[in-house]
């Protein structure tokens, strides 16, 4: 048995109930481009988590170092330039619900998006995906009524904005980024 096979790996009804919601990054429900700015959740979910194979493979070409592994993390998503969302195993004995989700861009950007899986959804709902979360110093919320709806049946905490949600994540793992970039080569 690998480290891998020690984890939890059952993809949560919330992130299938996610990837089930049609994006449309720069375009409306019917595919006519709307106008820049008015749907800004740039976010490509996934069915099922990305392999252990496949997301070490992936920390090795993102840092450039061949002695990292990737199984503290479980990718579901990415963004249209490549960026990863993920779920960081950041609490030892906890399940997935209750780990951070973190974005890792496909630049050397990233950062932490929510200390949890349900306000994760909130992140969502706020209209705020991954990556514009992770990257935002600024935050402006445009609720979605769809990932609302999704948030109210599978959340497990209040509902609150992405900036009190991002703002409480980034204070609990304040060296997140620092301690990704330390990895790379």
């Amino acid at each position: 048995m690998n480290d891998t096979d020690a984890y939890d790996r059952a993809f949560p009804a919330a992130l299938a109930e996610v990837a089930e919601v049609d994006f449309h990054y720069g375009h409306d429900h019917t595919g006519e481009a709307r106008d820049e700015g008015d749907y800004r959740i740039d976010f490509e979910p996934d069915t099922r988590f990305e392999s252990a194979e496949w997301t070490t493979d992936h920390f090795r070409r993102w840092t450039g170092n061949p002695d990292v592994d990737g199984n503290a993390y479980l990718v579901f998503g990415q963004d249209g330039a490549g960026g990863q969302a993920m779920i960081w195993r950041a609490r030892p004995g906890k399940p997935l619900a209750d780990q951070p989700v973190v974005f890792l861009g496909s630049e050397g950007e990233g950062g932490v998006v929510a200390g949890s899986l349900s306000d994760f959804l909130w992140v969502l709902a706020d209209g705020y995906g991954p990556m514009e979360a992770a990257l935002a110093d600024e935050f402006e919320s445009e609720p979605d009524e769809q990932l609302t709806r999704v948030a109210e049946r599978h959340a497990t905490t209040p509902r609150r904005t992405t900036e009190e949600i991002v703002t409480e994540a980034r204070a609990e793992f304040p060296t997140f980024k620092e301690d990704i970039h330390a990895l790379c080569r």
